[in-house]
Protein backbone atom coordinates (compact mmCIF):
# COMPACT_ATOMS: atom_id res chain seq x y z
CA UNK A 1 0.00 0.00 0.00
CA UNK A 2 1.03 3.28 -1.27
CA UNK A 3 0.01 6.59 0.96
CA UNK A 4 -1.22 10.05 -0.52
CA UNK A 5 -3.33 11.70 2.20
CA UNK A 6 -6.47 9.96 2.09
CA UNK A 7 -5.81 8.08 -1.11
CA UNK A 8 -3.70 4.67 -1.70
CA UNK A 9 -1.92 2.93 -4.14
CA UNK A 10 -3.19 -0.78 -3.21
CA UNK A 11 -2.67 -4.47 -4.86
CA UNK A 12 -4.34 -7.48 -4.14
CA UNK A 13 -2.57 -11.13 -4.08
CA UNK A 14 -3.94 -14.76 -3.90
CA UNK A 15 -1.91 -17.96 -3.64
CA UNK A 16 -1.69 -18.35 -7.26
CA UNK A 17 -0.74 -14.65 -8.06
CA UNK A 18 -2.50 -10.75 -8.50
CA UNK A 19 -5.70 -10.38 -8.80
CA UNK A 20 -7.98 -7.18 -9.50
CA UNK A 21 -9.87 -6.85 -6.42
CA UNK A 22 -10.37 -8.29 -2.96
CA UNK A 23 -13.47 -7.29 -1.30
CA UNK A 24 -12.97 -8.52 2.39
CA UNK A 25 -9.33 -7.35 2.02
CA UNK A 26 -10.63 -3.56 0.50
CA UNK A 27 -12.98 -3.73 3.37
CA UNK A 28 -10.39 -4.33 6.14
CA UNK A 29 -8.14 -2.04 4.69
CA UNK A 30 -10.52 0.84 4.81
CA UNK A 31 -11.20 0.25 8.55
CA UNK A 32 -7.11 -0.96 9.59
CA UNK A 33 -5.94 2.46 7.91
CA UNK A 34 -7.21 4.83 10.29
CA UNK A 35 -6.49 2.92 13.36
CA UNK A 36 -2.88 2.52 11.88
CA UNK A 37 -2.68 6.21 11.85
CA UNK A 38 -1.82 6.17 7.88
CA UNK A 39 -4.90 7.76 7.63
CA UNK A 40 -5.93 11.22 8.93
CA UNK A 41 -8.23 10.69 12.37
CA UNK A 42 -11.75 10.88 11.87
CA UNK A 43 -11.35 10.80 8.09
CA UNK A 44 -14.72 9.52 5.99
CA UNK A 45 -14.28 8.82 2.83
CA UNK A 46 -10.91 7.00 1.57
CA UNK A 47 -9.31 6.35 -2.01
CA UNK A 48 -8.33 3.06 -3.05
CA UNK A 49 -6.43 2.78 -6.45
CA UNK A 50 -6.38 -0.65 -7.74
CA UNK A 51 -5.15 -1.92 -10.76
CA UNK A 52 -8.22 -1.44 -13.07
CA UNK A 53 -10.32 1.64 -10.96
CA UNK A 54 -10.31 4.16 -8.43
CA UNK A 55 -12.45 2.67 -5.39
CA UNK A 56 -14.33 4.98 -2.78
CA UNK A 57 -14.86 3.62 0.96
CA UNK A 58 -17.24 5.01 3.26
CA UNK A 59 -16.33 4.44 6.74
CA UNK A 60 -19.00 4.69 9.54
CA UNK A 61 -17.99 5.50 12.94
CA UNK A 62 -18.68 4.57 16.49
CA UNK A 63 -17.56 5.77 19.75
CA UNK A 64 -14.72 7.58 18.00
CA UNK A 65 -13.53 4.54 16.34
CA UNK A 66 -14.33 3.19 12.77
CA UNK A 67 -16.79 0.58 12.93
CA UNK A 68 -17.88 -0.44 9.21
CA UNK A 69 -16.84 0.28 5.85
CA UNK A 70 -18.64 0.36 2.67
CA UNK A 71 -16.16 -0.36 -0.64
CA UNK A 72 -17.39 0.72 -3.96
CA UNK A 73 -17.00 -2.58 -6.52
CA UNK A 74 -15.55 -2.55 -9.43
CA UNK A 75 -18.04 -2.02 -12.15
CA UNK A 76 -20.47 -4.88 -12.40
CA UNK A 77 -19.90 -7.07 -15.99
CA UNK A 78 -21.83 -9.93 -17.21
CA UNK A 79 -21.35 -12.65 -19.72
CA UNK A 80 -23.70 -15.23 -21.55
CA UNK A 81 -25.27 -18.07 -19.38
CA UNK A 82 -22.96 -21.02 -19.76
CA UNK A 83 -24.89 -24.32 -21.38
CA UNK A 84 -27.34 -25.67 -19.18
CA UNK A 85 -24.97 -29.08 -19.87
CA UNK A 86 -21.62 -27.25 -18.71
CA UNK A 87 -23.66 -26.40 -15.59
CA UNK A 88 -24.57 -30.11 -14.48
CA UNK A 89 -21.21 -31.12 -14.67
CA UNK A 90 -20.41 -28.14 -12.51
CA UNK A 91 -23.17 -29.87 -10.17
CA UNK A 92 -21.64 -32.66 -10.19
CA UNK A 93 -18.14 -31.30 -9.41
CA UNK A 94 -19.63 -30.11 -6.66
CA UNK A 95 -21.35 -33.29 -5.43
CA UNK A 96 -24.82 -32.30 -6.27
CA UNK A 97 -27.00 -32.56 -8.84
CA UNK A 98 -29.74 -30.62 -11.01
CA UNK A 99 -32.31 -31.19 -8.24
CA UNK A 100 -31.45 -29.20 -5.88
CA UNK A 101 -30.94 -26.32 -8.53
CA UNK A 102 -32.99 -23.15 -7.01
CA UNK A 103 -35.30 -22.69 -10.74
CA UNK A 104 -36.70 -19.62 -9.35
CA UNK A 105 -32.89 -17.58 -8.81
CA UNK A 106 -30.42 -17.24 -11.82
CA UNK A 107 -27.59 -18.73 -12.35
CA UNK A 108 -24.97 -17.16 -14.43
CA UNK A 109 -21.44 -15.61 -14.70
CA UNK A 110 -20.65 -12.00 -12.97
CA UNK A 111 -17.76 -9.69 -12.82
CA UNK A 112 -17.05 -7.25 -9.78
CA UNK A 113 -13.16 -7.51 -9.51
CA UNK A 114 -13.22 -11.33 -10.30
CA UNK A 115 -15.39 -13.35 -12.88
CA UNK A 116 -17.24 -16.24 -11.07
CA UNK A 117 -20.18 -18.50 -11.78
CA UNK A 118 -23.08 -18.02 -9.44
CA UNK A 119 -25.03 -21.47 -8.80
CA UNK A 120 -28.24 -21.25 -7.07
CA UNK A 121 -29.53 -24.20 -4.38
CA UNK A 122 -32.76 -25.00 -2.80
CA UNK A 123 -31.67 -24.24 1.02
CA UNK A 124 -28.39 -23.66 2.81
CA UNK A 125 -27.97 -27.48 3.68
CA UNK A 126 -27.78 -27.82 0.38
CA UNK A 127 -24.97 -25.56 0.34
CA UNK A 128 -23.68 -26.88 3.36
CA UNK A 129 -23.83 -30.32 1.97
CA UNK A 130 -21.28 -29.78 -1.09
CA UNK A 131 -18.04 -32.08 -1.34
CA UNK A 132 -16.02 -30.28 -4.42
CA UNK A 133 -13.67 -32.70 -6.36
CA UNK A 134 -11.21 -29.85 -6.58
CA UNK A 135 -9.70 -31.64 -9.63
CA UNK A 136 -12.97 -31.50 -11.72
CA UNK A 137 -13.62 -28.37 -10.47
CA UNK A 138 -10.72 -26.65 -11.28
CA UNK A 139 -10.98 -28.14 -15.26
CA UNK A 140 -14.30 -26.53 -15.38
CA UNK A 141 -13.53 -23.24 -14.05
CA UNK A 142 -10.78 -23.21 -16.51
CA UNK A 143 -13.27 -23.86 -19.79
CA UNK A 144 -15.76 -21.08 -18.25
CA UNK A 145 -12.74 -18.33 -17.73
CA UNK A 146 -13.89 -18.04 -13.95
CA UNK A 147 -11.99 -17.35 -11.20
CA UNK A 148 -14.53 -18.94 -8.51
CA UNK A 149 -17.73 -20.96 -8.36
CA UNK A 150 -20.01 -19.54 -5.63
CA UNK A 151 -23.09 -22.01 -4.76
CA UNK A 152 -25.70 -19.85 -2.66
CA UNK A 153 -29.39 -19.87 -1.25
CA UNK A 154 -32.15 -17.53 0.35
CA UNK A 155 -32.38 -17.51 3.78
CA UNK A 156 -35.02 -14.23 3.19
CA UNK A 157 -36.18 -11.91 1.06
CA UNK A 158 -32.93 -10.13 0.64
CA UNK A 159 -30.26 -12.79 2.67
CA UNK A 160 -28.42 -15.55 1.43
CA UNK A 161 -25.78 -18.12 2.17
CA UNK A 162 -23.24 -18.61 0.02
CA UNK A 163 -19.90 -20.88 -0.36
CA UNK A 164 -16.95 -19.56 -2.81
CA UNK A 165 -14.73 -22.28 -4.16
CA UNK A 166 -11.21 -20.98 -6.19
CA UNK A 167 -9.38 -23.99 -7.20
CA UNK A 168 -7.65 -21.74 -10.27
CA UNK A 169 -6.37 -19.40 -7.23
CA UNK A 170 -5.14 -22.36 -5.15
CA UNK A 171 -8.07 -22.02 -2.69
CA UNK A 172 -10.14 -24.68 -2.00
CA UNK A 173 -13.03 -22.86 -0.26
CA UNK A 174 -12.96 -19.00 0.44
CA UNK A 175 -14.27 -18.01 4.13
CA UNK A 176 -15.71 -14.87 2.73
CA UNK A 177 -15.59 -13.46 -0.30
CA UNK A 178 -16.20 -9.54 -1.26
CA UNK A 179 -15.20 -9.83 -4.71
CA UNK A 180 -17.93 -12.72 -5.47
CA UNK A 181 -20.88 -11.72 -3.22
CA UNK A 182 -20.77 -8.18 -4.99
CA UNK A 183 -21.32 -9.52 -8.10
CA UNK A 184 -24.08 -11.68 -7.00
CA UNK A 185 -25.95 -8.75 -5.84
CA UNK A 186 -25.59 -7.25 -9.02
CA UNK A 187 -26.72 -10.35 -10.55
CA UNK A 188 -29.59 -10.42 -8.66
CA UNK A 189 -30.92 -7.17 -9.22
CA UNK A 190 -29.92 -7.35 -12.82
CA UNK A 191 -32.51 -10.32 -12.91
CA UNK A 192 -35.21 -8.63 -10.55
CA UNK A 193 -35.86 -11.23 -8.23
CA UNK A 194 -34.85 -9.61 -4.82
CA UNK A 195 -37.20 -6.21 -3.52
CA UNK A 196 -35.79 -2.90 -4.65
CA UNK A 197 -36.21 0.18 -3.05
CA UNK A 198 -35.86 4.15 -4.19
CA UNK A 199 -33.18 3.03 -6.93
CA UNK A 200 -31.30 0.49 -5.09
CA UNK A 201 -31.14 -2.90 -3.90
CA UNK A 202 -30.10 -4.22 -0.14
CA UNK A 203 -28.61 -7.34 0.37
CA UNK A 204 -26.56 -9.57 3.40
CA UNK A 205 -25.08 -12.69 2.43
CA UNK A 206 -23.81 -15.31 5.58
CA UNK A 207 -20.52 -16.91 4.37
CA UNK A 208 -18.07 -19.29 6.27
CA UNK A 209 -19.91 -21.15 8.77
CA UNK A 210 -18.65 -24.54 7.20
CA UNK A 211 -15.55 -23.20 7.56
CA UNK A 212 -15.96 -22.40 10.81
CA UNK A 213 -15.71 -18.89 10.25
CA UNK A 214 -18.95 -17.06 10.13
CA UNK A 215 -18.67 -14.04 7.98
CA UNK A 216 -21.76 -11.49 7.36
CA UNK A 217 -21.22 -9.24 3.72
CA UNK A 218 -23.79 -6.40 3.39
CA UNK A 219 -24.12 -5.47 -0.25
CA UNK A 220 -25.99 -2.00 -2.12
CA UNK A 221 -26.73 -2.47 -5.86
CA UNK A 222 -27.74 1.16 -7.38
CA UNK A 223 -29.58 0.34 -10.97
CA UNK A 224 -30.29 2.88 -13.57
CA UNK A 225 -34.74 3.49 -14.52
CA UNK A 226 -34.46 1.10 -16.79
CA UNK A 227 -33.28 -1.54 -14.35
CA UNK A 228 -29.48 -2.30 -15.42
CA UNK A 229 -26.80 -2.22 -12.24
CA UNK A 230 -24.04 0.18 -12.40
CA UNK A 231 -22.79 0.40 -8.89
CA UNK A 232 -21.86 -2.25 -6.07
CA UNK A 233 -21.27 -1.51 -2.97
CA UNK A 234 -19.96 -3.89 -0.35
CA UNK A 235 -20.11 -3.07 3.54
CA UNK A 236 -18.70 -5.24 6.92
CA UNK A 237 -16.37 -4.83 9.84
CA UNK A 238 -13.29 -5.80 10.72
CA UNK A 239 -10.83 -6.27 13.65
CA UNK A 240 -6.90 -5.29 14.04
CA UNK A 241 -5.32 -8.32 15.28
CA UNK A 242 -1.69 -7.33 14.66
CA UNK A 243 0.20 -5.17 12.48
CA UNK A 244 4.00 -5.08 10.75
CA UNK A 245 6.12 -4.09 8.04
CA UNK A 246 7.38 -6.57 5.04
CA UNK A 247 10.36 -5.24 3.09
CA UNK A 248 10.63 -6.50 -0.61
Amino acid sequence: TQAHGTAFGVRFFTPKGEVEFSGALAVALGLVLPQAGLAPEGVERLYLHTLGEVLGVELEYEAGRPRKAWVRGPSPRFRDLPPFALLKEVLEALGSNERYLHRGLPYGIAYTGLWSLFIPLISPQMVDALEPEMEALSGLCQRLEVATVHAYAPTGPRSFYARDFAPLLRIPEDPVTGSANAALGALLARAGVVPRREGEVWLRIQQGHRLDSPGLVEVRVAYTPMGVPYAVHLGGEAVLVGQGAVEV
